[in-house]
């Protein structure tokens, strides 16, 4: 089990954030980066998860700029308040939330006595974290998992800085499959895989989650973490 702690990020904004560390030295550190659904039991699981595996784990909370302590589940109701909350933050000045990302990638390299950092997000969290691999600095790998919008022109037309590792669902109907071919025809430095599962087939709370999927995914983060982390 992990805590929350308090980002501070460079506009002076204290960012919440779960913090999982591992029984021993880290090996590395892994920055998580929520759904729509706000740091909630499932991202602190994810977090867990990678602690289990040696590496110190941050998710900050990516809408505390517009709302605080947000926790949400899966319902319809849920997925609405997130959205709108999703939104609320994709409109702020930018830097926005990078900051905030940024914070959690400074302190995760801090708090790891200097190992590399990673970063992994799912659904809004993967755009994120496409967005923080062409914008951020600290990082040595990135893995976004749907992320929605990604594969838009104009998310596409960014450049990593750093080595990416791309989830995508073939039954996805948020992001369409002729758009994550065109993304990987656009970047064929990034290791895209697909899977026979819907949006959200890594979360166990959703009625989306498909077991072997996120078997298969999480073994090939973990596989390019040690690859690009050490």
């Amino acid at each position: 089990m992990g805590t929350m702690m308090e980002l501070h990020s460079a506009d002076g904004t204290a960012v919440p954030a779960y913090e999982a560390r591992p029984a021993g030295i880290p090996k590395g550190a892994v920055v998580v980066i929520q759904e729509i659904f706000g740091v909630n039991s499932h991202i602190r699981a994810v977090a867990d998860g990678y602690a289990a595996e040696g590496y110190l784990a941050v998710a900050p909370a990516a809408f505390h700029r517009v709302k605080p302590w947000v926790t949400l589940g899966y319902t319809d109701a849920d997925m609405g308040e997130g959205f709108g909350y999703k939104t609320a933050v994709e409109a702020l000045p930018a830097p926005g939330v990078m900051q905030d990302i940024q914070a959690a990638i400074d302190h995760a390299a801090q708090a790891s006595g200097g190992k590399k950092v990673g970063i992994v997000g799912y659904c809004w969290g993967g755009l994120l974290t496409w967005r923080a691999a062409c914008t951020l600095s600290g990082l040595s790998a990135a893995v976004p998992y749907y992320g929605g919008g990604m594969t838009t022109e104009v998310e596409a037309a960014r450049q990593p800085r750093v080595p990416v590792l791309a989830h995508f669902a073939e039954e996805d109907k948020w992001i369409a499959l002729d758009t994550v071919v065109a993304f990987q025809k656009a970047h064929p430095e990034v290791a895209v895989h697909t899977y026979a599962a819907h949006h959200g087939f890594n979360c166990d709370q959703r009625g989306s989650w498909h077991a072997p999927s996120a078997q298969l995914a999480r073994e090939r983060t973990l596989a390019f973490f040690k690859q690009h982390m050490g």
